[in-house]
Protein backbone atom coordinates (compact mmCIF):
# COMPACT_ATOMS: atom_id res chain seq x y z
CA UNK A 1 0.00 0.00 0.00
CA UNK A 2 1.51 3.10 -0.58
CA UNK A 3 0.32 7.08 0.73
CA UNK A 4 0.36 9.82 -1.37
CA UNK A 5 0.60 13.02 0.48
CA UNK A 6 -0.70 16.06 -2.09
CA UNK A 7 -0.88 19.01 0.58
CA UNK A 8 -0.28 19.37 4.06
CA UNK A 9 -1.14 22.89 4.95
CA UNK A 10 -4.23 24.60 6.93
CA UNK A 11 -6.85 26.71 4.43
CA UNK A 12 -4.72 29.57 4.41
CA UNK A 13 -2.07 27.20 3.28
CA UNK A 14 1.78 28.25 3.59
CA UNK A 15 3.44 30.52 2.87
CA UNK A 16 0.29 33.07 3.86
CA UNK A 17 -0.94 35.59 1.60
CA UNK A 18 1.19 38.59 3.35
CA UNK A 19 2.96 36.89 5.01
CA UNK A 20 6.98 37.63 6.14
CA UNK A 21 7.49 34.92 9.27
CA UNK A 22 10.69 32.80 8.94
CA UNK A 23 8.21 29.69 8.29
CA UNK A 24 6.90 31.75 5.07
CA UNK A 25 9.89 33.19 3.57
CA UNK A 26 11.89 29.74 4.08
CA UNK A 27 13.92 27.65 1.39
CA UNK A 28 12.95 24.72 3.04
CA UNK A 29 10.65 23.16 0.18
CA UNK A 30 9.25 21.22 3.37
CA UNK A 31 7.40 24.63 4.64
CA UNK A 32 5.77 25.15 1.76
CA UNK A 33 2.43 23.35 2.26
CA UNK A 34 -0.67 23.42 -0.12
CA UNK A 35 -4.36 22.47 1.21
CA UNK A 36 -4.74 18.96 2.66
CA UNK A 37 -5.04 16.11 0.14
CA UNK A 38 -3.81 12.68 -0.39
CA UNK A 39 -3.75 9.38 -2.38
CA UNK A 40 -3.78 6.50 -1.27
CA UNK A 41 -3.16 3.37 -3.54
CA UNK A 42 -4.03 -0.03 -2.51
CA UNK A 43 -2.07 -3.43 -3.05
CA UNK A 44 -4.27 -4.42 -5.90
CA UNK A 45 -3.72 -0.96 -7.67
CA UNK A 46 -7.09 0.79 -6.83
CA UNK A 47 -6.24 4.83 -6.04
CA UNK A 48 -8.30 6.44 -3.88
CA UNK A 49 -8.38 10.41 -3.84
CA UNK A 50 -9.13 11.58 -0.27
CA UNK A 51 -11.08 15.44 -0.68
CA UNK A 52 -10.17 17.77 -4.02
CA UNK A 53 -8.23 20.84 -2.18
CA UNK A 54 -7.75 24.06 -4.57
CA UNK A 55 -4.74 23.02 -5.89
CA UNK A 56 -5.66 19.83 -7.05
CA UNK A 57 -4.04 20.53 -10.37
CA UNK A 58 -0.46 21.29 -8.98
CA UNK A 59 -0.47 18.57 -6.40
CA UNK A 60 -1.28 15.70 -9.37
CA UNK A 61 1.32 17.32 -11.11
CA UNK A 62 3.83 16.92 -9.19
CA UNK A 63 3.11 13.65 -7.95
CA UNK A 64 2.84 12.03 -11.49
CA UNK A 65 -0.65 10.74 -10.31
CA UNK A 66 -2.78 10.96 -13.56
CA UNK A 67 -5.63 8.93 -12.45
CA UNK A 68 -7.52 7.81 -9.86
CA UNK A 69 -10.64 5.03 -9.15
CA UNK A 70 -12.62 7.63 -6.35
CA UNK A 71 -12.94 10.07 -4.61
CA UNK A 72 -13.87 9.90 -0.94
CA UNK A 73 -14.70 13.48 0.91
CA UNK A 74 -14.70 14.53 4.35
CA UNK A 75 -16.23 17.49 4.89
CA UNK A 76 -17.83 20.31 2.84
CA UNK A 77 -15.33 23.28 3.60
CA UNK A 78 -13.80 25.07 0.92
CA UNK A 79 -10.14 24.03 1.13
CA UNK A 80 -11.25 20.51 0.97
CA UNK A 81 -13.54 20.63 -2.14
CA UNK A 82 -12.97 23.51 -3.97
CA UNK A 83 -10.58 21.88 -6.42
CA UNK A 84 -12.95 19.53 -8.11
CA UNK A 85 -12.89 21.07 -11.21
CA UNK A 86 -9.71 19.85 -11.53
CA UNK A 87 -11.30 16.30 -11.62
CA UNK A 88 -12.08 17.03 -15.27
CA UNK A 89 -8.31 15.87 -16.63
CA UNK A 90 -9.06 12.97 -14.79
CA UNK A 91 -12.84 11.97 -16.12
CA UNK A 92 -12.21 13.17 -20.19
CA UNK A 93 -9.93 9.59 -19.67
CA UNK A 94 -13.22 7.49 -18.55
CA UNK A 95 -16.16 6.01 -20.49
CA UNK A 96 -18.38 6.64 -16.84
CA UNK A 97 -18.72 9.57 -14.65
CA UNK A 98 -15.76 9.19 -11.15
CA UNK A 99 -18.00 7.90 -7.84
CA UNK A 100 -17.59 10.53 -5.46
CA UNK A 101 -18.22 9.29 -1.74
CA UNK A 102 -19.12 11.76 1.02
CA UNK A 103 -21.98 12.47 3.68
CA UNK A 104 -24.82 13.50 2.99
CA UNK A 105 -24.83 17.28 3.49
CA UNK A 106 -21.03 17.33 2.00
CA UNK A 107 -23.04 15.72 -1.24
CA UNK A 108 -25.73 18.50 -0.60
CA UNK A 109 -23.00 21.15 -0.73
CA UNK A 110 -21.31 19.42 -3.87
CA UNK A 111 -24.32 20.02 -6.05
CA UNK A 112 -25.03 23.02 -4.78
CA UNK A 113 -21.73 24.89 -5.50
CA UNK A 114 -20.80 22.40 -8.33
CA UNK A 115 -24.02 21.66 -10.38
CA UNK A 116 -22.50 21.33 -14.06
CA UNK A 117 -20.28 18.28 -12.66
CA UNK A 118 -23.88 16.90 -11.70
CA UNK A 119 -25.96 17.45 -13.80
CA UNK A 120 -26.91 15.09 -16.39
CA UNK A 121 -28.91 17.07 -18.63
CA UNK A 122 -26.11 19.75 -19.13
CA UNK A 123 -24.45 19.26 -22.50
CA UNK A 124 -20.96 21.09 -22.83
CA UNK A 125 -20.25 22.68 -26.24
CA UNK A 126 -18.24 20.55 -28.91
CA UNK A 127 -14.85 20.78 -28.54
CA UNK A 128 -15.66 21.24 -24.62
CA UNK A 129 -15.22 19.24 -21.26
CA UNK A 130 -16.41 19.40 -17.54
CA UNK A 131 -15.93 17.42 -15.33
CA UNK A 132 -18.28 14.41 -14.17
CA UNK A 133 -18.71 12.82 -11.34
CA UNK A 134 -21.78 10.33 -9.37
CA UNK A 135 -22.45 11.08 -6.01
CA UNK A 136 -22.89 8.10 -3.23
CA UNK A 137 -24.18 8.58 -0.11
CA UNK A 138 -21.89 7.05 2.56
CA UNK A 139 -22.85 7.11 6.53
CA UNK A 140 -20.11 7.05 9.30
CA UNK A 141 -18.90 3.62 10.66
CA UNK A 142 -20.56 1.19 7.76
CA UNK A 143 -17.77 -0.02 5.48
CA UNK A 144 -17.95 0.01 1.90
CA UNK A 145 -16.05 -1.37 -0.78
CA UNK A 146 -14.36 0.75 -3.67
CA UNK A 147 -12.98 -1.42 -6.22
CA UNK A 148 -12.15 -4.22 -4.09
CA UNK A 149 -10.72 -1.97 -1.58
CA UNK A 150 -12.43 -1.96 2.03
CA UNK A 151 -13.21 1.54 3.27
CA UNK A 152 -14.60 2.63 6.98
CA UNK A 153 -15.72 6.21 7.29
CA UNK A 154 -14.88 7.37 10.66
CA UNK A 155 -16.68 10.18 12.13
CA UNK A 156 -14.44 12.84 14.15
CA UNK A 157 -15.86 15.98 15.64
CA UNK A 158 -14.83 19.38 13.85
CA UNK A 159 -16.57 22.20 16.01
CA UNK A 160 -20.03 22.20 15.54
CA UNK A 161 -19.54 19.87 12.58
CA UNK A 162 -18.73 16.14 12.26
CA UNK A 163 -16.66 15.32 9.50
CA UNK A 164 -15.17 12.20 8.32
CA UNK A 165 -11.68 10.30 8.76
CA UNK A 166 -11.23 7.20 6.21
CA UNK A 167 -9.55 3.39 7.39
CA UNK A 168 -8.23 1.75 4.46
CA UNK A 169 -6.39 -1.24 5.68
CA UNK A 170 -3.41 -0.46 7.95
CA UNK A 171 -3.56 3.08 6.79
CA UNK A 172 -5.84 5.76 8.46
CA UNK A 173 -6.71 8.97 7.74
CA UNK A 174 -8.01 12.37 10.22
CA UNK A 175 -8.59 15.65 9.23
CA UNK A 176 -10.03 18.43 10.85
CA UNK A 177 -10.42 16.49 13.99
CA UNK A 178 -10.57 18.29 17.17
CA UNK A 179 -10.84 14.20 19.39
CA UNK A 180 -11.18 11.04 18.43
CA UNK A 181 -14.07 9.78 20.23
CA UNK A 182 -14.53 5.82 21.67
CA UNK A 183 -15.80 4.86 18.08
CA UNK A 184 -12.96 6.19 16.31
CA UNK A 185 -10.49 4.69 18.60
CA UNK A 186 -12.37 1.41 18.17
CA UNK A 187 -12.44 1.38 13.99
CA UNK A 188 -8.67 2.82 14.64
CA UNK A 189 -7.11 -0.53 16.69
CA UNK A 190 -4.52 -1.52 15.41
CA UNK A 191 -3.67 0.61 12.60
CA UNK A 192 -0.36 1.02 10.53
CA UNK A 193 -0.37 4.50 9.65
CA UNK A 194 -2.02 7.23 11.38
CA UNK A 195 -2.51 10.77 10.03
CA UNK A 196 -3.68 13.06 11.92
CA UNK A 197 -4.31 17.02 11.81
CA UNK A 198 -1.90 19.24 14.16
CA UNK A 199 -2.94 22.97 13.93
CA UNK A 200 -1.46 24.79 16.43
CA UNK A 201 0.54 25.03 19.59
CA UNK A 202 -2.29 26.96 21.36
CA UNK A 203 -5.37 25.06 22.09
CA UNK A 204 -7.97 25.66 18.83
CA UNK A 205 -11.69 25.04 19.29
CA UNK A 206 -11.93 23.02 16.60
CA UNK A 207 -8.65 20.75 15.47
CA UNK A 208 -5.89 19.45 17.60
CA UNK A 209 -3.23 21.56 18.96
CA UNK A 210 0.16 19.54 18.25
CA UNK A 211 -0.10 18.47 22.12
CA UNK A 212 -3.21 17.07 21.43
CA UNK A 213 -2.39 15.76 18.57
CA UNK A 214 0.90 13.90 20.31
CA UNK A 215 -1.65 12.13 22.49
CA UNK A 216 -3.67 11.08 20.36
CA UNK A 217 -1.88 9.33 18.37
CA UNK A 218 -0.04 7.93 21.81
CA UNK A 219 -3.66 6.53 22.27
CA UNK A 220 -4.19 5.23 18.72
CA UNK A 221 -0.42 3.76 18.93
CA UNK A 222 0.19 3.43 15.53
CA UNK A 223 3.34 2.33 14.29
CA UNK A 224 3.98 5.29 12.18
CA UNK A 225 1.74 9.18 12.72
CA UNK A 226 1.80 11.65 10.66
CA UNK A 227 0.73 15.55 10.99
CA UNK A 228 -0.77 17.39 8.44
CA UNK A 229 -3.08 20.34 8.36
CA UNK A 230 0.17 22.40 9.47
CA UNK A 231 0.44 26.12 9.68
CA UNK A 232 3.02 28.51 9.16
CA UNK A 233 3.50 28.38 13.31
CA UNK A 234 6.15 25.61 12.86
CA UNK A 235 8.72 24.69 10.30
CA UNK A 236 9.33 21.55 9.41
CA UNK A 237 12.76 20.97 10.53
CA UNK A 238 11.73 22.48 14.46
CA UNK A 239 8.60 20.26 14.88
CA UNK A 240 10.50 17.03 13.40
CA UNK A 241 13.23 17.77 16.14
CA UNK A 242 10.82 17.96 18.89
CA UNK A 243 8.58 15.29 18.00
CA UNK A 244 8.59 11.76 19.56
CA UNK A 245 9.61 8.76 17.97
CA UNK A 246 7.41 7.12 15.87
CA UNK A 247 5.66 10.77 15.21
CA UNK A 248 6.40 13.14 12.51
CA UNK A 249 5.04 16.21 10.43
CA UNK A 250 3.97 15.16 6.91
CA UNK A 251 5.26 17.12 3.93
CA UNK A 252 3.96 18.11 0.58
CA UNK A 253 4.75 15.55 -1.93
CA UNK A 254 5.61 12.29 0.90
CA UNK A 255 5.31 9.03 -0.37
CA UNK A 256 5.09 6.39 2.21
CA UNK A 257 4.79 2.58 0.90
CA UNK A 258 3.65 0.06 3.69
CA UNK A 259 4.34 -2.89 3.17
CA UNK A 260 1.97 -6.16 3.25
CA UNK A 261 2.25 -7.95 6.99
CA UNK A 262 3.17 -10.87 5.52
Amino acid sequence: MRLTFLGTGTSFGVPQIGCTCAVCTSSDPRDRRTRCGVVIEADNGARLLIDTPPELRLQLVATGISWVDAVLYTHEHADHIHGIDDLRALTVQRSNPLPLYAEAPTIATLRERFPYVFDGAYRPLPGTTRPEGTTIAITAGEAFDVQGVHVMPIAVPHGRASVLGYRVGDVAYITDAKELPPAALEALRGVRVLVLNALLRRTHPTHFSIDEAVAAARVVGAERTYFTHLTHDNSHVALEAELPSGIMPAYDGLVVDLPDRS
